[in-house]
C-alpha cells in the first residue's frame, strides 16, 4: 500500500483538505499515528487526538468542523469508518496479492485438481481428489483432507485442519489453528464401565462467506453433514459439535460452546462463553448475552441472559435483587430480632 492523498480520496468519493500530494503507506490509530500512515476520525470523543496526530492524512466525516488548526490532511466522505474499512479491504487485498505460486516443500496429490491463481505455502499438504478453487490462499502447514472441496477466493491461514470429505464455500476466511470437520463426541457406555468409540462419518459443511476464528472446532456429523450456512462469523475458540446447524448471518463471540445437533436460526448474536445444550433448537434472531446457559429451546427475536437463560428484561431484575441480597438479609434478621423481642416482652 502506497497511496497518495488525493489517489484515496478519489477512490472514496471525498474531498480533500490540505496537501492532497502526502503519500500513506500504512494505516494507524488516530492516537497512535505516524507520519506516512492514515488515520480515521469516526467517534467525537476521538476529535482531540486530531489536532496533535503525526498521521499524514485522517478520514473525517463530511459534516466535521475543526475548532483547530490541523496539520494532517483530511479527506472529507459520508461515513468515515465506512471508507476506513473499505481502505482496509483493499490494503489486506494488496497483501494478499503478493502470495503467490507453490513454495517448496509442500504436497499435492496429483488427484487433487487446483484452480488458476492459488497459493500454497510451505509443508502444506492437499490430499487425494481435493478440489481448490480460484484463488485460494493455502498458508503454510495447512492440511486439507481427501475428497476436500474449496471454493474460489478462499484463505486458509497456517495450520488449519480441513478433515477429509469436508465442504468449504467461496469467500471463506478459517484462521490458524481452525479444525474443520474433526470427530463429533461420540461414546457409548459399556456394561464394564468403559467407552466404545462411535464413528463419526459425516462431514462439515460451510457455506459461502464464513469466517472461522482462530483454534475454532468444526465437529463432522454423525452421519449427515454439520452446517454452518452462509455469512455466519464464529470468534477464536468456538466449539461446534456433531450436526449442528447454525442459520444464515449468524455471529457468536470467543468461547462459546454449542452441543450436538443444535439448530441455530438466522442473524442470532450470542456474546461470550456461551453455553447451549443438546438437541435444542434456537430461533432466528435471537440475542444471548455473554456466559449465559441455553438449556431450552429459544423463539425467534428473543433476548436472554443468565444460566440458566431467560429473558434479558427478568434476568436484569434478578441480578438487582442478588446484588441487594446482604442488605435484605440484614432487614430480614432484624425483622426478626423485632418480632421475637415482640413476643418476649408479651
Amino acid at each position: 500500500m502506497d497511496f497518495k492523498a488525493t489517489d484515496i480520496a478519489a477512490f472514496l468519493d471525498g474531498e480533500i483538505v490540505g496537501n492532497g500530494n502526502v503519500r500513506v503507506s500504512n494505516v494507524s490509530k488516530i492516537e497512535e499515528g505516524k507520519p506516512g500512515t492514515l488515520a480515521f476520525l469516526a467517534n467525537n470523543k476521538y476529535e482531540n487526538y486530531i489536532y496533535t496526530t503525526k498521521a499524514s492524512a485522517v478520514l473525517v466525516n463530511k459534516s466535521f468542523i475543526p475548532r483547530e488548526e490541523i496539520e494532517a490532511t483530511l479527506i472529507k466522505v459520508d461515513d468515515a469508518y465506512e471508507a476506513f474499512a473499505s481502505l482496509l479491504d483493499l490494503y489486506v487485498q494488496s497483501k494478499a496479492d503478493s502470495k503467490k505460486g507453490i513454495e517448496q516443500p509442500s504436497y499435492i496429490s496429483d488427484k487433487a485438481k487446483t484452480g488458476e491463481n492459488i497459493y500454497v505455502g510451505a509443508f502444506a499438504y492437499v490430499g487425494k481428489n481435493a478440489k481448490v478453487g480460484d484463488n485460494v490462499k493455502i498458508y503454510p502447514q495447512a492440511y486439507i483432507g481427501d475428497n476436500v472441496t474449496i471454493g474460489d477466493d478462499c484463505i486458509i491461514y497456517a495450520g488449519v485442519k480441513i478433515y477429509d470429505d469436508c465442504v468449504i464455500g467461496n469467500r471463506c476466511i478459517l484462521h490458524s489453528g481452525a479444525v474443520i470437520g474433526s470427530d463429533g463426541f461420540g461414546f457409548a457406555p459399556q456394561k464394564d464401565g468403559s467407552y466404545k468409540k462411535i464413528h463419526q462419518i459425516g462431514n462439515t459443511v460451510l457455506e459461502d462467506d464464513v469466517e472461522i476464528g482462530a483454534n475454532t472446532t468444526i465437529d463432522c456429523g454423525t452421519m449427515g453433514s454439520t452446517l454452518i450456512h452462509k455469512g455466519v462469523k464464529l470468534d477464536n475458540l468456538v466449539q461446534v459439535a456433531h450436526n449442528v446447524e447454525i442459520g444464515e448471518h449468524t455471529v457468536s463471540a470467543a468461547q462459546t460452546g454449542i452441543s450436538g445437533s443444535v439448530k441455530v436460526g438466522k442473524n442470532c448474536m450470542f456474546g461470550g462463553q456461551v453455553g447451549i445444550a443438546g438437541h435444542i433448537t434456537v430461533g432466528n434472531n435471537v440475542l444471548v448475552g455473554a456466559q449465559s446457559g441455553v438449556n431450552s429451546s429459544a423463539k425467534d427475536d428473543q433476548k436472554l441472559l443468565g444460566s440458566p437463560a431467560i429473558d434479558i428484561r427478568k434476568a436484569l431484575r434478578a441480578y438487582g435483587l442478588i446484588k441487594d441480597l446482604p442488605e435484605i438479609r440484614k432487614d430480614v434478621i432484624h425483622l426478626k430480632k423485632e418480632m421475637n423481642s415482640g413476643k418476649n416482652n408479651k
